[in-house]
């Protein structure tokens, strides 16, 4: 553990250090030249037997004895006694869980299963699983409603929310969320839910984004509001305070319409809160952020049962930032003429934080969950890459001790590397990290303008990391021939703005982000056979012929450019959907699996979902043949893609 907190120290020395004019970059290339090579490779055996557990969510057992800690990384709910701060129990659960709710009389444990879309009904007493129930794609928050009869769980995939009689087990119906949807909370009365999600809805291109606080009605099981948040994008846990005026939800504001060369001069990112109900009258945005410092990925709040503080675990920046409640309902109250005359004027204020912010609390990396006690006079923060639970007194605002959930002591490279991947150490004040724009190390659903192109040039949009191994070269135009090159020394000229990796830290983070696996797809048959519709489109992207039976040019078949393992041929083209910013029309082709997850589409992400990237940007079938198809075997193509 000794060499993990060398490394972390140095990278905050070093993101505090000053703008990249300061940098030697010979140095830094040089570096890399020394580096061990940074290639994909298997896990050594070594690392395939170091289970990492990652605690992710917590809830405590109604007597407040047992705290209940889903582990993400050991598929497992791990069971700590209070008193004594030790693990008395593992409860195997499914694939990657992400939730846990408890039912109202605290007889079973709910947990979602992400990768296996269920969720484990764990009985409290003998602590075994006793059935699993169905839920949408990829379930992420649950929340109980008040009876006990109904539970409610967001699926961060398939963008809605399961509603599930308890007692039959069975899905009741499903309603539509913002897209991502994860996390739910219930407010003290039982009259309503309140939902995020993580990626942005989908709207014109080239437009802030925006995202919504979706409600759900309890008693109708139907949502009843959609709380619309703009320019926001990246919303994560919201919780309600117990006498129901106040709601907090921890959210992202990205600056991605305007070049990345800002960072020195403001920031690529918001990190900050929406604040809604009686207390403010409304939706009002407050950031979290400071004019020299910033704190990354603000993900679970948590409010005292007195309404007087509020605690914000920020994901990238290791800590918990405390608000004091009535100086920022005092100044958001006082904000009010600047609202009215600027939308932003508040939540883009970086002088704004220091007058509610009270502490920052440093704890683990990667914090994550965060509870309250019932008392409210302990807050548990689960430290999602150090395998423990910093336990903090609200009253001091002091870690006072840590519970070790039992993970391995050893920090393996792969290890060390996603470490690295989710912190925000290494930007210029500590702005954001990878993770920023790859949300749980995925996509961010956004386009951006990276100025090493030329500001304003060559806008691209998010591209999935999952299993990049083989997919080379990397970036939209390919220029970046391998991952290190990706990871190095562009990152930290014109990203982090701050001298970044050693040659051991980046050989290790292209070791990460090369064991990304792809998540289950949903629309494969298990038996690996295809619909119908699947097969018709199976021989729409393979036909070599256009209806006429003359022979379709081979470089513009869809196979052709979409082929090998990966479904590309990892070479570059023109297709047509070249635009006026673009400084060339010549892309990298993209790899195909588990498309069906990473809309938007096209290098710029100018085509909403993959009907358009046909129907709107092909008029003269340079990219594939599709003006001779019909709507339905347009949509015969879309279900096969769906597949792959």
């Amino acid at each position: 553990m000794q060499v993990a907190t060398t490394w972390r120290s140095k990278a905050k020395v070093r993101a505090s250090a000053g703008p990249a004019l300061a940098l030697t970059l010979a140095v830094t290339l040089a570096l890399l030249l020394l580096a061990p090579a940074a290639k994909p490779a298997a896990r050594s055996d070594a690392e395939a037997n170091e289970r990492y557990l990652s605690p992710i969510e917590m809830a405590l057992s109604p007597d407040g004895r047992l705290l209940y800690v889903v582990c993400q990384g050991s598929d497992e709910l791990r069971v700590v006694d209070i008193q004594s701060g030790k693990v008395v129990s593992a409860v195997p659960v499914g694939h990657v869980p992400r939730g846990i709710a408890l039912s109202r009389d605290g007889r079973q444990i709910y947990v979602t299963n992400a990768w296996s879309d269920t969720v484990s009904v764990i009985d409290a007493a003998t602590l075994k699983v006793v059935r699993a129930l169905a839920t949408g794609f990829e379930p992420t928050g649950i929340v109980s409603d008040q009876s006990g009869e109904t539970l409610y769980v967001a699926n961060r995939l398939s963008n809605d929310i399961s509603v599930i009689d308890v007692n039959s087990g069975q899905e009741i119906k499903r309603l539509l969320a913002g897209r991502g949807a994860s996390y739910l909370a219930l407010s003290a009365d039982g009259r309503r839910i309140y939902g995020t999600h993580i990626y942005p809805n989908a709207g014109a291109f080239r437009t802030p984004p925006n995202s919504e606080i979706t409600v759900i009605d309890t008693a109708r099981r139907t949502v009843v509001d959609r709380k619309q948040l703009h320019n926001v994008a990246g919303v994560f846990h919201v919780a309600l305070s117990a006498d129901g005026k106040l709601g907090v939800a921890a959210q992202l504001r990205p600056k991605n319409l305007i070049p990345l060369a800002h960072v020195e001069h403001g920031w690529a990112f918001g990190d900050s809160l929406t604040l809604f109900g009686d207390d403010v009258g409304g939706t009002v945005q407050v950031p979290i952020d400071e004019l020299d410092r910033y704190y990354a990925l603000p993900w679970a709040v948590a409010i005292t049962p007195d309404k007087s503080k509020i605690f914000v675990t920020t994901a990238g920046s290791e800590n918990v930032t405390v608000i004091d409640v009535r100086q920022l309902l005092r100044f958001a109250a006082n904000s009010a003429r600047i609202r009215q005359s600027s939308a932003n004027g508040l939540v883009n204020d970086l002088s704004a934080a220091a007058n509610y912010v009270t502490a920052r609390i440093p704890v683990g990396r990667n914090p994550r969950g965060a509870l309250l006690s019932q008392d409210g006079k302990r807050l548990y923060v689960a430290n999602r890459l150090d395998d423990n639970i910093s336990v903090i007194d609200t009253s001091s605002e002091k870690v006072v001790s840590t519970i070790d959930l039992g993970g391995p002591k050893t920090i393996s490279a792969l290890r060390h590397g996603e470490q690295l991947f989710f912190t925000a150490d290494y930007a210029f004040q500590g702005q954001f990290g990878c993770a920023n724009c790859h949300l749980d190390a995925t996509i961010d659903g956004l386009q951006w303008d990276l100025e090493p192109d030329g500001f304003g040039k060559d806008i691209v949009d998010n591209r999935s990391l999952e299993d990049l191994a083989g997919t080379e070269p990397f970036k939209w135009n390919g220029g970046n021939p391998d991952m290190p090159t990706e990871c190095g020394p562009r990152t930290e000229k014109f990203f982090y703005r701050s001298q970044s990796f050693t040659a051991q830290e980046l050989t290790d983070i292209v070791k990460f982000v090369y064991s990304l696996p792809y998540r289950p797809n949903r629309y494969r048959l298990p038996n690996g056979e295809l619909t119908p519709a699947q097969e018709r489109g199976k021989a729409i992207f393979e036909r070599t012929k256009y209806k006429n039976g003359n022979p379709i040019p081979e470089k513009n078949q869809c196979a052709y450019c979409h082929s090998g393992p990966k479904y590309t041929n990892q070479q570059q083209v023109d297709v047509g959907t070249g635009k006026s910013t673009d400084r060339s029309p010549v892309i990298d082709v993209p790899q195909l699996p588990n498309v069906v997850y990473s809309a938007p589409y096209l290098h710029d992400g100018s085509a909403q979902s993959l009907e358009e990237i046909w129907t709107v940007f092909n008029p003269k079938d340079t990219h594939g043949v599709s003006n001779d198809l019909r709507k339905e075997e347009l949509n015969d193509l879309v279900e096969y893609l769906k597949t792959l």
